[in-house]
């Protein structure tokens, strides 16, 4: 028997993996979860399931006044995906409700006898107007991360990220050269920090410039920490945990001389590839960032310190069911040993990054204030780039990134941002 539909039953494999087994959508697919599936197929896929993965707690709102007792994981995940279809995506209802039935059939025994109540309940959801979806508040993030960002940035901010968080993440380009010149060719909105801005369906391997590498897909947020780290051209650059290499291309855009290392050879075979499209270069080195000891010291070093991530989930809208807090405690570990060693890299007066795209104040914030503590002569430098809002700056001199900033622009990924400097 045909599958009703592959991207929709691929769709749910992989709420399946994030919501029951805990892995990350981007790790399925790196596993080849969606290899089977044609090319549109592929990306249909991966986009039902982020946009149900956003929009799940809205969709369980809905799905409460029509279920009385609520039924086994699976159904309640093929519940929740075409909810989201006919009420975010706005497709028809009539082949959503057809097709999830026989996906429910197509199941075997387990599933197959909630293809009354599926049908029955679906019907009663594609009566749900796009009005009162609209007024159903953005899902709240799960306790163990909201309870910490309202300890961080207070309830209403919180909510503020999280309605920027439910809404997705607009496409954000880099451009090689200057920014203003690709505006009009790409359609694009240019944003206050250069980066050019554009809807996020946009197809990129068919937009203009991509083949010829005038620019690379990079969030408005990230594209700052290499701005800050202010590369000049001739100085030897380390760029720490660089694939897939958006920062190490800024880099070298700059005319520095880059050293790119980071753990994963797979990810560095991305940064092999952007490098080749974009006709720049570095050094490209497979090692653990703990362990590299180079045999000459750097003008300036980027660390892009492994975290939580907590500040990029409006892409990755799977990281908090899938995060695990109790291991919170070892990456502040290893983000304060990693800062160590990478200063030991470092020339005197030399300048060093430490950023990460984390909302938790302990992976950025606190790791500063905790590494100007351990070191004697250590200081951070002010931060004064092109767009950024004074506000930004923090108490110890970094720059707080959050994904509610920009809002009305489509929001930017949770960052922070901190330029060290020693005097020996």
């Amino acid at each position: 028997m045909a599958i009703a539909d592959p991207a929709r039953m691929a769709a749910l494999a992989l709420l399946a993996g994030a919501y029951e087994a805990g892995v990350t959508v981007s790790d399925q697919i790196a596993a080849g979860a969606l290899d089977h599936l044609a090319p549109g197929d592929r990306g249909r896929a991966q986009r039902l399931a982020l946009s149900t993965l956003r929009n799940g707690g809205r969709a369980d709102k809905v799905l409460k006044a029509f279920v009385r007792r609520r039924p086994p994981v699976d159904i309640q995940i093929l519940l929740y995906l075409a909810t989201v279809e006919m009420l975010e995506e706005g497709v028809a209802p009539h082949g959503v409700v057809s097709t999830a039935v026989s996906l429910a059939r197509q199941g075997g025994p387990s599933t197959e006898s909630y293809a009354g109540l599926i049908n029955a309940v679906l019907r009663k959801v594609a009566d749900v107007t796009p009005e009162a979806w609209a007024k159903i508040p953005a899902p709240e993030l799960p306790s163990w991360l909201r309870g910490q960002l309202m300890s961080a940035y207070g309830k209403s901010n919180t909510q503020k990220m999280e309605a920027v968080q439910v809404k997705g993440a607009p496409l954000d380009i880099t451009a090689k050269g200057d920014p203003a010149a690709l505006v009009e060719a790409l359609g694009a909105t240019l944003l206050p920090t250069g980066t050019l801005r554009l809807p996020a369906r946009a197809q990129v391997s068919e937009l203009p410039g991509f083949a010829e590498g005038q620019w690379w897909v990079q969030d408005a947020a990230a594209a700052l920490a290499a701005k800050a780290l202010n590369p000049q051209a001739g100085e030897r650059v380390l760029d720490l945990c660089a694939a897939p290499g958006g920062k190490t291309m800024q880099l070298a855009a700059a005319g520095a001389q880059v050293t790119a290392l980071d753990l994963s050879r797979p990810r560095l075979k991305r940064l092999h590839e952007n490098l080749e499209r974009t006709g720049l270069t570095a050094e490209v080195i497979a090692e653990d960032a703990l362990h590299y000891a180079p045999s000459k010291l750097f003008d300036a070093v980027l660390l892009d310190a492994p975290c939580s991530a907590t500040g990029t989930i409006r892409r990755h809208p799977d990281l908090p069911f899938v995060r695990d807090p109790a291991t919170l405690k070892d990456l502040f570990t290893l983000q304060a040993g990693m800062l160590d060693h990478a200063l030991t890299m470092l020339k005197p007066q030399g300048r060093l990054v430490f950023c990460t795209c984390s909302l938790l104040p302990e992976e950025g914030e606190g790791q500063i204030k905790a590494a100007l503590e351990r070191h004697a002569g250590l200081r951070t430098l002010p931060i004064t780039l092109q767009g950024i809002d004074p506000d930004w700056i923090t108490s110890e001199g970094g720059l707080r990134l959050r994904p509610d900033y920009w809002a009305d622009l489509g929001g930017m990924d949770g960052f922070y941002i901190a330029v060290l400097t020693r005097a020996d």
